[in-house]
């Protein structure tokens, strides 16, 4: 039987793909391995789109938790990498299943790597894994480009919504924008995630969009993502669409609120624009939109919209090298 590797990432589909490098680091250091992932069913699609995980354990919790990965069959995993968090409960739930070898920033022995509160994201993983001996690039984010066509080629894409109100601008300053664009002449579609279609109908009907530019439902992460590598320019908040047009090197004007860019944000990049007022962090999960994120305003969003948009793309961003340099933002 092939041996197998199991990797925990229960998250959202931002930090799966601020995950992904060092899950290719993972593929990399495990030839002749299955690498499965365990992660929320609906981010499967997208897991397997990056070409580091074989297969994907269906692990899901309420809140950000640490999922029961007791229906795990067969023999216990050779190797159980935890992505997940620091704490023990992630670790613990790797352990129950027995693994040969177990990596994680809370296992006591061999003694692990120190957690950094101020270190970015995509950083923190490839560093832990380096730590264990298992080289990995922070910059290695690029996707392939999707198999389907987008919805709504060349648009500016503006997506509103966010798991949780903290990291929400308000709908009439997403509808701002989208109204100054669609007045300068670009298509402008707005998108939302599942149970977001109030925000999203409320966003295009303030900014007079058509009904054929209201994407609405959801879209299926490959749509999504022809979407988003298709699109002019991405307008978002901190979310998963936001990593998305990183991994496809579509422009994009991201709006920070609780978290700072250089924990979260986007590779320094002339092609993404990261907004933030300075400020004490605050809980990303919070329940009221965040005091720096209600500091942007929407000029100032509809100046770094246009000066991306008057950039454009160069035929190498319209390509899709799985590979890119980068610099920590």
């Amino acid at each position: 039987m092939t041996p197998r590797v199991l990797v925990l990432r229960a998250l959202g589909l931002g930090d799966l793909l601020a995950g992904v490098p060092a899950l290719r680091g993972v593929r990399r250091a495990f030839p002749g391995h299955e690498v499965v992932l365990a992660l929320p069913p609906a981010l499967r699609e997208a897991a397997l789109s990056s070409g580091a995980v074989d297969t994907v354990l269906p692990a899901d919790a309420p809140g950000r938790g640490v999922p029961a990965l007791t229906h795990w069959a067969g023999p216990p995993p050779r190797v159980a990498i935890d992505l997940h968090g620091r704490g023990p409960e992630s670790r613990d739930a790797l352990a129950a299943l027995s693994p040969g070898r177990l990596l994680a920033f809370a296992q006591p022995e061999p003694p692990p790597p120190l957690w950094r509160p101020d270190e970015h994201e995509r950083d923190r993983w490839c560093r832990f894994l380096a730590h264990y001996g298992i080289p990995a690039d922070p910059a290695d984010v690029r996707l392939p480009s999707p198999a389907g066509e987008s919805p709504a080629p060349g648009a500016v894409v503006v997506h509103p919504g966010a798991e949780s109100a903290a990291r929400r601008w308000p709908a009439e300053r997403y509808a701002a924008v989208a109204r100054a664009l669609r007045d300068e002449g670009h298509r402008v579609v707005v998108t939302g995630g599942p149970g977001e279609d109030a925000l999203v109908l409320d966003v295009a009907a303030r900014a007079g969009l058509p009904e054929r530019d209201v994407l609405r439902g959801g879209l299926p992460f490959g749509e999504l993502s022809a979407l988003v590598a298709g699109a002019a320019l991405l307008v978002s908040g901190d979310t998963g669409p936001a990593h998305l047009a990183v991994a496809h090197a579509t422009p994009s004007v991201t709006l920070f609120g609780p978290v700072a860019p250089h924990l979260w944000g986007p590779p320094r990049s002339p092609r993404h624009l990261a907004l933030w007022k300075p400020g004490p962090p605050g809980d990303p999960h919070g329940d009221l939109p965040d005091p720096r994120l209600l500091g942007i305003d929407a000029d100032e969003t509809i100046a770094a919209a246009r000066s991306l948009l008057r950039r454009g793309r160069t035929p190498a961003e319209r390509g899709a090298p799985t590979r890119v340099a980068s610099a920590r933002p």
